[in-house]
């Protein structure tokens, strides 16, 4: 499906001929690295519920690193360009799926795994989707917040398009970096939950959210007086380093704007209140589109990136709103 596929998205976001045929020759090779991709979710949902976080750190940090030492190996060193970098990658998802499957080994030693009728049991298996159904509604909603990002940032220009896709890696940095702490609120919360205890349930999440908060400090002060280097680093296009230090200060402004959305989503995922982390998404995302149409005519890739942190304000508000319930429930 991968020509179709292709064929649409370039429908939906035309670029130039350049950028088009870039994107084709990476994809065409990224495009391969889906299963493994895919795997690995499975395998770091599996390790977290064991509580095995080691084994996440492990895969994150072999995925990342290698994928960083062979990127600038291949276009650095071999001057493959973009297709060194989507070779990476593709090495990088391939062999951290490998080692995925390594640390869960334990797991196919006992026969159960190999039982076929239960592994595909189509009642479990509607089941697990009905309960993941929140989950996948808010997880699609925030996916098309980013793509979308993407496609509109399109229409401001090549250079302006490669600006923000460097950018947007603060906030992948700054989401990993949460992410140990949404994890240990899940983890907490859920604990607490499960002991009908709403006082815990409070110290759980004031104490993450409090740990949360500090490291979204630091990162703030961190991309403030190394984000022009992080940039300089990241692409060696002058016109591209400019116009990225000319949004810099939003991605000095992201980690504190967006740590309530961050580790809320954590606490409520820990309760099982999916519902009101569904539908609080729901009202986040139209509030991003809303801002989008409102402030890019105004002030172009500005507004735009001023609605993208609009929701992320949207999503910790409106969730802080529904938290007193989620305390009454543990009572």
């Amino acid at each position: 499906m991968q020509v179709p596929l292709f064929w649409a998205a370039f429908q939906l976001s035309p670029a130039s001929a350049e950028v088009e045929e870039l994107a084709r020759l990476y994809m065409s090779i990224r495009i391969f690295s889906a299963p493994a991709a895919i795997a690995i979710y499975g395998i770091l949902g599996w390790l977290i519920a064991q509580e095995r976080t080691a084994g996440v750190l492990a895969i994150q940090l072999w995925m990342n690193g290698f994928n960083i030492v062979m990127s600038v190996a291949f276009v650095l060193g071999l001057g493959m360009g973009i297709e060194g970098v989507a070779l990476a990658t593709f090495i990088a998802e391939w062999s951290g799926l490998a080692l995925g499957l390594w640390l869960c080994r334990g797991a196919f030693r006992v026969p159960a795994w190999r039982d076929w009728a239960r592994v595909l049991d189509v009642v479990k298996l509607k089941h697990m989707a009905l309960v993941n159904t929140d989950i996948l509604i808010r997880s699609v909603l925030l996916l098309a917040a980013f793509t979308s990002f993407m496609f509109l940032g399109a229409d401001f220009g090549d250079i302006t398009l490669a600006a923000n896709q460097i950018l947007i890696q603060f906030l992948h940095v700054t989401a990993h970096a949460l992410d140990g702490f949404a994890f240990a609120a899940e983890s907490l919360v859920g604990q607490a939950m499960g002991a009908r205890a709403a006082l815990r349930v409070r110290r759980a999440s004031i104490l993450t959210s409090g740990w949360g908060l500090a490291i979204c400090i630091a990162m703030a002060v961190a991309f403030w007086v190394g984000g022009p280097w992080v940039i300089d680093t990241m692409t060696t296009a002058p016109e591209v380093q400019q116009e990225a230090r000319r949004f810099l200060p939003w991605m000095v402004a992201a980690p504190i704007l967006g740590v309530g959305a961050w580790m809320l989503d954590g606490i409520f995922i820990g309760a099982t209140r999916t519902r009101d982390m569904r539908n609080m998404m729901v009202v986040s995302f139209l509030g991003y589109v809303a801002l989008a149409a409102a402030l890019m005519p105004l002030m172009g890739n500005h507004g735009l990136w001023a609605a993208m942190l609009g929701m992320f304000v949207l999503r910790g508000v409106t969730l802080a709103l529904r938290y007193p319930a989620l305390e009454r429930a543990a009572g």
